[in-house]
């Protein structure tokens, strides 16, 4: 498999990801319920991050912590959307381009 199979791959892991737990979650990464936590979405989701990286920080990446590495690369995706930095138009590549 090319680097850019395995980039796209990857992507589309994290995408389908984070589409499932939108889902389960009811979008509460962009819309925070606020019952407990006052923050913005922006906000709670740096805090998220953090924890994430205190569990890499604490635990190691191996395979008992995968999962974070992909809920950390979810979690940044979602605070640039946060952040309003979602593209209006989708870019494209030829993924059939070999590296």
């Amino acid at each position: 498999m090319t680097t850019t199979a395995k980039i796209a791959l990857e992507c589309e892991n994290i995408k389908t990801l984070l589409l499932e737990k939108n889902a389960n979650y009811g979008n509460s990464a962009l819309e925070p319920l606020n019952v407990f936590s006052k923050l913005d979405a922006a906000e709670a989701i740096q805090a998220r991050i953090d924890d994430k990286l205190a569990r890499i920080r604490n635990k190691g990446l191996n395979d008992a912590t995968e999962d974070t590495l992909d809920d950390l690369i979810g979690y940044l995706i979602l605070l640039k959307i946060a952040r309003g930095g979602a593209p209006i138009e989708p870019k494209t590549i030829d993924i059939g381009a070999s590296a």
